[in-house]
C-alpha cells in the first residue's frame, strides 16, 4: 500500500481541507461506554524551512523512488502555499532523470513559474540556481521552447 505522503515529513494543511480544520476528531473505544469523541489538534513541534526543503530532498532522492511517488510529491509539494527552493526541484528534476521521465521534467519549471505568481522576481531567481542542473540534464525552460503562453490545467 503506498503512502499519502513523503515518510517522515510533518504534516502541512492541504489547500483542499478547510483551513480552520486544525484538529481531527475520531472515535476511540472508552473504558466502559463503548464509544467517545476524541479530538487530535496540531500545534506539536513544527519544523523549520531548511528541515522541510531537507525532508523534500531526501524524498526526491530515494534511488527506489518509482513514477508515482515522484508524482504525489511534486503535486503534494506544489499544493503548498510557497514557492519550492531550488535544491529541492533540483532533487525532483533528478528524480526524473533517474526514473527517464522527461514529460515531468518538462513540467515542473512550468508549475515553478506558475508558483512564483504575480512575483516576477522568483522564477528567474530559481532559473539561475538550477541553470547548471537544467544544462546537465539537458532540460529547456519553458522560454526556450516557446511555451510562454502555456497555462496549467488548473
Amino acid at each position: 500500500m503506498r503512502e499519502e505522503n513523503p515518510p517522515q515529513m510533518h504534516q502541512r494543511p492541504q489547500p483542499t481541507e478547510p483551513a480552520l480544520e486544525a484538529s481531527c476528531t475520531s472515535q476511540a473505544p472508552g473504558p466502559a461506554t463503548g464509544i467517545q469523541s476524541v479530538r487530535c489538534y496540531s500545534h506539536g513541534s513544527h519544523e523549520t524551512d531548511e528541515e522541510f526543503d531537507a525532508c523534500w530532498v531526501t524524498y526526491f532522492n530515494k534511488p527506489d523512488i518509482d513514477a508515482w511517488e515522484l508524482r504525489k510529491g511534486m503535486n503534494t509539494l506544489v499544493g503548498y502555499d510557497l514557492v519550492p527552493e531550488p535544491m529541492v526541484i533540483d532533487a525532483a528534476l533528478r528524480a526524473c532523470r533517474r526514473l527517464k521521465d522527461f514529460a515531468n521534467a518538462v513540467r515542473i519549471p512550468v508549475v515553478v513559474k506558475d508558483k512564483a505568481g504575480p512575483h516576477k522576481e522568483i522564477y528567474p531567481y530559481v532559473i539561475q540556481e538550477l541553470r547548471p542542473t537544467l544544462n546537465e540534464l539537458g532540460i529547456s525552460t519553458p522560454e526556450e521552447v516557446a511555451l510562454t503562453k502555456y497555462k496549467p490545467h488548473r
